[in-house]
């Protein structure tokens, strides 16, 4: 069996929506990759905006009827695909809790402006708000176009919360999001998640671990 390479270090770009159950599925599979890969590889995260319904009204709508008018499903095929996920969701370490049985789809354009402000202070920053907002949909059925559960988010992973607020306010950030929104989407991005790896390598979808093992495996191979 060839040893792995030594010491090498990756970047990794995430594009993901905080309200898209196959983000957390594949950022689970994906951190149990690197810790398997540890320490000879490791990675430098960022998460990076995608809005899976950018014209989603602030009051949200209900998650069955969305998805069967999306896709054309019946609401039986939803139950099962949600089912499926909850189960992939199992494998994987991540319980989504009250999210499993339904409930509503959300707008979450200014969960993405707080997470390119968090990215600012730092990639830990971003990360823990990232995770804790996946934890604010999917494990507490919250609302993530909600100001005052976004603040509340933000209090959790101890960041500031008047600056958060003075964000959510105001525009700040619009523009950024915007343009990182628009500049993957000109890469071809248009399904998440997609986990671009040292700027020219794309994994796509919820992976199992070991796919990513093997393609972070043969990225670093590749690393000077």
């Amino acid at each position: 069996m060839p040893s792995l390479p030594t010491n090498k270090t990756l970047t990794i770009d995430i594009v993901s929506d905080v309200s898209c159950p196959w983000c957390i599925i594949g950022y689970k599979a994906l951190e149990k990759a690197l810790s398997n890969l540890a320490p000879s590889i490791q990675a430098s995260i960022t998460w990076q905006p995608f809005e899976l319904n950018p014209q989603m009204p602030q009051e949200g709508q209900e998650i069955t009827e969305h998805i069967t008018q999306k896709y054309g499903i019946s609401p039986e095929q939803a139950a099962q695909n949600r089912e499926a996920i909850v189960q992939r969701g199992l494998s994987v370490g991540y319980e989504f809790g009250e999210r499993r049985g339904g409930g509503m789809i959300y707008n979450t354009f200014n969960a993405h402006r707080l997470l390119h402000w968090a990215e600012e202070l730092g990639r830990d920053k971003q990360m823990a708000l990232k995770l804790a907002l996946f934890d604010l949909y999917f494990k507490e059925n919250g609302n993530p176009s909600d100001a005052e559960q976004l603040l509340s988010v933000v209090e959790k992973v101890g960041l500031d919360v008047a600056e958060a607020q003075a964000i959510l306010e105001s525009d700040k950030y619009t523009a950024d999001v915007r343009k990182q929104q628009q500049h993957y989407q000109s890469a071809g991005i248009s399904s998440v998640p997609a986990v671009i790896v040292n700027n020219k390598h794309l994994i796509s979808g919820g992976q199992p671990t070991e796919i990513f093992e093997k393609a972070l495996k043969q990225i670093a191979e590749e690393v000077v």
